[in-house]
């Protein structure tokens, strides 16, 4: 990755697959992983890998002078919508979540493949329906006292 001066950011994701029917197959963690690597690492500024982690799968170090943690989450939702829709023309397009959240609180583990502070967690779930998926974690509790420069969410809602 070419950043020149700028600062880099770091963020990981884990993957949600909340489809009850199962109309996709649930991807592995190497094949969620391949996904943003073959969609993202083309870009400059941007470099994005599989990582071992119980509960992270990708690691991606983007340059905060090209890119807001937004712009990546929205890129993340690009790309996991094209390589569903890469899939059987019967399948229904999933619902795609981005939910996002910067560390504010020390790292549960020493390991670098853990999330530390100043640096995004994010989950990228897939779901027949957003609106049950969020009261079912209760995402409007959760964020209530963040600040909003600390949180995102995207939807990529499917057409029907």
């Amino acid at each position: 990755m070419t950043v020149g001066e700028s600062t880099i950011g770091r963020m990981l994701l884990s993957h949600n697959f909340d489809l009850y029917d199962k109309i996709f197959d649930e991807l592995s963690r190497e094949e969620f992983a391949q996904v943003f690597i073959d969609a993202l690492n083309s870009k400059t500024d941007i470099d994005v890998s599989f990582i071992e982690n119980p509960h992270w799968h990708v690691e991606i170090l983007f340059s905060t002078t090209a890119f807001t943690p937004q712009k990546i989450g929205e890129l993340c939702a690009q790309a996991l919508k094209k390589k569903r829709l890469q899939q059987p023309a019967t399948a229904k397009m999933p619902n795609i979540l981005i939910l996002a959240g910067k560390k504010t609180t020390p790292p549960i583990s020493s390991a670098a493949t853990s999330l530390k502070p100043g640096e995004w967690g994010v989950d990228v779930v897939e779901t027949a329906s957003v609106s049950t998926f969020l009261t079912a974690i209760r995402w409007e509790e959760r964020i209530y006292t963040r600040p909003v420069e600390n949180i995102f969410k995207i939807e990529l809602l499917n057409e029907e």
